[in-house]
């Protein structure tokens, strides 16, 4: 189940986002606006739900999200963005990654 999270998810909402895969999110992060949706099968599908809900394809990036190690890894198909100076799965840009990785701790990093 994808699910849009403006603050800190609920052990419910973490519980529906694990469903596709059990020990690993999904996320696609709103970097601008602050929000993440997380769940579902493909970054993709995050993507789109966060672009139906006004956000902009430049601000969104693709990220995996482990919660039981509160670890995460910056690979996406959907951040392979040429024309940004991105040609690869995974986010080049330092300041991206951070604030990537802000996001997803605020949203999800304090849940075990």
């Amino acid at each position: 189940m994808i699910t849009t999270l403006t603050q800190k998810a609920t052990d419910q909402q973490v519980s529906e986002m694990l469903e596709m895969y059990p020990t690993m999110i999904k996320i696609v992060v709103d970097i601008r606006r602050r929000i993440l949706t997380g769940g579902g099968e493909m970054h993709a599908d995050c993507e789109s739900v966060l672009m139906d809900m006004g956000s902009e394809q430049d601000d969104l990036w693709g990220a995996n999200w482990y919660p039981a190690e509160k670890r995460i890894e910056f690979e996406s198909l959907i951040n392979i963005r040429p024309r940004m100076g991105n040609r690869s799965l995974v986010i080049q840009s330092e300041p991206v990654r951070r604030a990537v990785e802000s996001v997803a701790r605020e949203l999800l990093g304090g849940l075990e």
